[in-house]
């Protein structure tokens, strides 16, 4: 029950976190956006106001990330006995659609000023575009580095890309940054050409987005680290002679743990037990992120009589 109650705290604990970087993410996405719009604009930069394009996706996408974490927190029920973990992914598929569309927009517009006229008839951007794609690059880079941080700290998938979400936003400003900067020194094709590479970068954090999603969703095994460190802790556990079988899947944002361990066969079964109880326990306790872990218990070697008669 003790138990329970922690699982449950540190469950609510995440939650609050999660929301907290969530509303700074919504407040700092609106505000930028909204001064990169404008910087683009009045400076007559197409690739900084693709960029602001990409800064108000962010918005719609922590939205998403807000719903995931909401939805994917609710306790076991009738229908759904392992939880809800797995809607957090699907949170993070549809960011990673929202964010593919949102930089095949912008390399489209980027193409298509290209393809409207001379390079010299492009408009050149003016200094407030130059000095608000330094402004988006230093504010973004930060907001990378928020939310990743509260992502491993609550392991959260859809966090996790929220924060990439914002590292592409970051590499999108630098390309904005250097198109700007190269149609100012005589080269206008630039700042359109800036727009096609940033559609790459979005692109390929959508990509990289979106497999962590399927991967957690079709029961991928954990990363033979983390499965080694699982045995390590296993063998330390005193009564435990050896590891017969380790399966480990992953299921959202949670983890799951099936093994069977060997242990002297004359012992009771309450000293078997409790054997398994602290495998269980020490598991839990080193990975807060393991959701249910299943310990059986066989025989080490043969009972004596078998030997005889062999």
């Amino acid at each position: 029950m003790e138990q329970l109650e922690h699982v449950t705290r540190r469950e609510e604990d995440s939650q609050r976190i999660a929301m907290r970087v969530s509303m700074v993410s919504i407040v700092v996405n609106l505000v930028l956006s909204a001064g990169k719009l404008l910087a683009g604009i009045i400076g007559r930069s197409g690739a900084m106001v693709s960029d602001a394009v990409h800064s108000a996706s962010d918005v719609f996408s922590t939205i998403i990330v807000i719903i995931g974490v909401r939805i994917s927190a609710r306790k076991s029920d009738t229908n759904h006995p392992y939880g809800h973990e797995r809607l957090e992914c699907v949170a993070s598929i549809i960011l990673a659609t929202v964010l593919l569309a949102t930089g095949a927009g912008i390399g489209l517009n980027g193409f298509r000023q290209i393809l409207s006229g001379r390079p010299e008839s492009l408009p050149v951007p003016g200094v407030m575009a130059l000095a608000a794609a330094v402004v988006s690059i230093v504010v973004k880079e930060w907001m990378y580095w928020y939310t990743r941080a509260a992502a491993k700290k609550i392991n959260s998938g859809a966090l996790m890309a929220d924060a990439w979400h914002h590292r592409s936003d970051s590499l999108s400003s630098i390309g904005a940054f250097v198109g700007i900067a190269g149609s100012r020194m005589g080269y206008p094709v630039m700042d359109a050409a800036a727009s096609m590479v940033i559609s790459v970068f979005i692109a390929k954090a959508a990509y990289e987005i979106f497999m962590d999603a399927v991967n957690k969703m079709v029961d991928r095994a954990c990363d033979a680290g983390t499965e080694e460190e699982i045995r390590q802790i296993v063998l330390a556990q005193e009564g435990v002679l050896g590891i017969d079988s380790l399966m480990t899947r992953l299921f959202g944002a949670k983890m799951y743990v099936d093994m069977e361990i060997a242990a002297d066969g004359r012992k009771t079964l309450y000293e078997t037990h409790a054997i398994a109880e602290s495998v269980h326990e020490a598991i839990e306790e080193h990975f807060p992120e393991v959701k249910h872990c299943m310990v059986h218990v066989n025989p080490a070697g043969k009972p004596e009589k078998e030997k005889d008669e062999g």
